[in-house]
């Protein structure tokens, strides 16, 4: 079981690490079981494969969500 605070040192960590990855679009935390995980959203399997199963005994886990793209504004 990871608490909060350790997951978010990881997440911390792991952003830092990443943030020059092209693919990834988003990092945060998630409830899994009876603690938290880092959740990394990836645009593909490819930079999924680059992302690393735990971060200081943190799990880490992905999920492929397309490319993310802002909503057009509408006018009216």
């Amino acid at each position: 079981m990871t608490d909060r605070a350790a997951a978010r040192a990881a997440k911390s960590a792991l952003a830092t690490q990443l943030s020059a990855q092209p693919g990834v679009v988003g990092i945060g935390l998630a409830r899994r079981d009876s603690g938290y995980v880092v959740k990394v959203d990836v645009a593909d399997a490819d930079a999924a494969g680059r992302v690393p199963r735990d971060v200081d005994g943190v799990r880490v886990v992905t999920e492929v969500v397309g490319a993310i793209r802002p909503l057009r504004s509408r006018t009216a």
